[in-house]
């Protein structure tokens, strides 16, 4: 175990994928505005030191409908008291820009860092639209961006997006098993390969694939939010989904709702760093001379 770090806590609570809007699939859109006052109440009693939106507040029709349902989410956060902080989900961009979003909810949706106690909350506004034919695209811009916020850190960070980095599997995943390319950025290893740069403790948090999930990946742990109003893995109910991470020593995850998920670990852990994988089997001279047939594979 790594040497103890003294860090000051902090708290963030946390919601994904709200999709308000009609019922599509296993989202249960009209849901999504009830959901979002238990949501404020749970919020005036945690009292966290930020309130953060990891985007997809809507699924999105057309542009006048979406600038309508995107209002409305905003109108349901308006009454939250604390600072807040959103990012845009694939679902909020299909027919509306970045500065729409930006009007709607009353702040910028670039990427940002907004130091917290003893951690620096970085908000990382990779392009989430869905380019079609194709599919996401991780910017050399965007990327970029995050290499030099890595490089440049001198605390703990959190980093917050809407696609998630891992690359982790899909399976048992009803929307991304079978269309696993969606459910992360091609080129995402770049991403991950600037996150094992780090020389302090780092967190990564995101919402898009609808689960609760934990993966660690060359020591740095990536956690992934259920959404609000989601139910392949509570039917016939929504999952009512939220989070609350409390960031120090400790980093603790608690999700509330019907689709809990609980993890804690040290802090200082993530520092470590892990080997890097080994090369193709066939590749590798040493296995290569012990095991003459992988040459001929």
């Amino acid at each position: 175990m790594a040497k103890p770090l003294r860090l000051a806590p902090i708290r963030l609570a946390v919601v994904a994928d709200i999709h308000h809007g009609e019922n599509s699939f296993t989202k249960m859109g009209s849901e999504a505005l009830p959901l979002m006052a238990e949501f404020r109440r749970f919020v005036e009693e945690a009292r966290p030191d930020a309130v953060i939106d990891l985007g997809d507040r809507i699924s999105d029709r057309d542009h006048a409908t979406d600038l309508r349902l995107e209002q409305e989410v905003a109108d349901a956060f308006s009454a939250i008291a604390v600072p807040r902080f959103h990012l845009c989900g694939n679902h909020d961009r299909d027919h509306l820009s970045v500065a729409e979003n930006e009007a709607i909810l009353g702040q910028p949706l670039g990427h940002r860092t907004i130091d917290l106690g003893d951690w620096r909350l970085v908000l990382w506004a990779a392009d989430s639209r869905i380019h079609r034919p194709g599919g996401f695209i991780l910017t050399e811009a965007d990327l970029l961006w995050l290499a030099a916020t890595v490089n440049a850190a001198d605390r703990p960070l959190a980093i917050m997006s809407h696609v998630p980095l891992s690359g982790h599997a899909q399976t048992g995943n009803y929307y991304f098993e079978r269309n696993p390319e969606f459910s992360t950025y091609p080129g995402a290893e770049r991403a991950r390969a600037v996150l094992r740069q780090a020389r302090v403790p780092v967190i990564c948090l995101a919402g898009h694939v609808h689960w609760n999930t934990l993966t660690i990946v060359d020591g740095i742990p990536h956690l992934t939010l259920q959404s609000l109003t989601e139910s392949f893995t509570t039917l016939p109910r929504p999952a009512g989904a939220w989070g609350l991470l409390e960031l120090g020593e400790t980093i603790a995850w608690t999700v509330h709702g019907n689709d809990p998920f609980v993890a804690k670990l040290d802090a200082a852990d993530t520092l470590r760093r892990w080997m890097t994988p080994l090369q193709p089997f066939s590749e590798h001279p040493e296995l290569r001379r012990r095991h003459p047939a992988l040459a001929a594979e």
